[in-house]
């Protein structure tokens, strides 16, 4: 039920324009109207990751899939690099979310999915990093399954590893991490009370945390409450792997301090793993270490 055939191959090409789509108050009529055709074909979607940033991380199969398209929902986590990569007849519809700021609610994107869908279209929804990684991916197929809508998922780089590699900070190392932990910041009820913070503030593992700026304060209250060392070396990525990287190193005391000179998005990386940016560090510019923070 859930497989699809592969929309067409077509030739690799950059297009520095596109049609967009505002959709800020509710749904509008021109993207069904300008797509309707006289012999409507049975409509599928592809489930896209864009991967962190740097276009060149874009998968094959995710170039070509969005490239054939006939619709691209896509977030504001895609960087412009690969949005530049669809042509300019491709209807563009921006679903995007911000923290506080919803420009369209979830459940108009499930539904503009599964319209453009139903009208025979080429569908490709793309999302930043990994669909399935934080991305509300899986609430979107269910809806599509529901439907009877066909899908297919074509995976993404993660931010937890792109952005950490072009940091110079490996996950795990035998001589600092046995693990690594991926969580969210940003609960779906708003609180982070209900993570298991015993475990995460164990040593000997490295901690990645998505959407966590805005919670920076309770979160290093937390792991330092649950036993993890004040002098623990954090990161936060900001745009990690794109040219506008920047990182901002520290110690885990420090983290409210440091959360409050970084944007979204960025990745929030605790661990001894960190410190071994000192050594790896190998893309964009220096690592920003502000002199009055404390360095264990």
């Amino acid at each position: 039920m859930t497989t699809m055939a592969g929309f067409q191959h077509v030739t690799t090409t950059k297009v520095k324009q596109a049609t967009l789509v505002a959709l800020d108050g509710g749904a509008t009529s021109s993207p069904y109207t300008r797509l309707s055709r006289s012999q409507l074909r049975a409509g599928e979607v592809a489930l896209i990751g864009a991967g962190p940033g740097d276009p060149e991380l874009l998968t094959v199969k995710a170039l070509n899939y969005l490239q054939q398209a006939d619709v691209v929902l896509y977030d504001y986590l895609v960087s412009e690099d690969i949005m530049a990569l669809i042509p300019s007849t491709t209807i563009l519809v921006c679903v995007g979310k911000r923290a506080g700021h919803h420009s369209v609610p979830q459940e108009k994107t499930n539904q503009l999915l599964v319209d453009f869908a139903q009208l025979g279209h080429r569908v490709v929804r793309i999302k930043g990093g990994d669909p399935f990684m934080f991305g509300r991916g899986g609430e979107e197929l269910e809806v599509l399954a529901d439907a009877g809508i066909a899908f297919q998922v074509i995976p993404g780089i993660t931010a937890a590893a792109g952005a950490t590699a072009y940091a110079g900070i490996p996950l795990t190392h035998r001589d600092y991490a046995q693990s690594a932990l991926f969580i969210t910041g940003h609960l779906k009820n708003d609180t982070i009370d209900e993570m298991e913070w015993p475990t995460l503030a164990r040593g000997h593992q490295t901690l990645v945390i998505y959407m966590g700026l805005m919670n920076a304060t309770m979160i290093t209250q937390q792991l330092l409450l649950h036993g993890r060392q004040a002098s623990t070396p954090i990161a936060i990525i900001e745009r990690g792997t794109q040219q506008a990287q920047k990182v901002f190193r520290g110690v885990l005391q420090d983290l409210p301090q440091l959360a409050t000179q970084a944007q979204s998005p960025a990745l929030i990386v605790i661990g001894e793993v960190v410190a071994l940016a000192d050594k790896l560090a190998w893309f964009g510019e220096q690592t920003e270490r502000p002199t009055h923070y404390h360095y264990a």
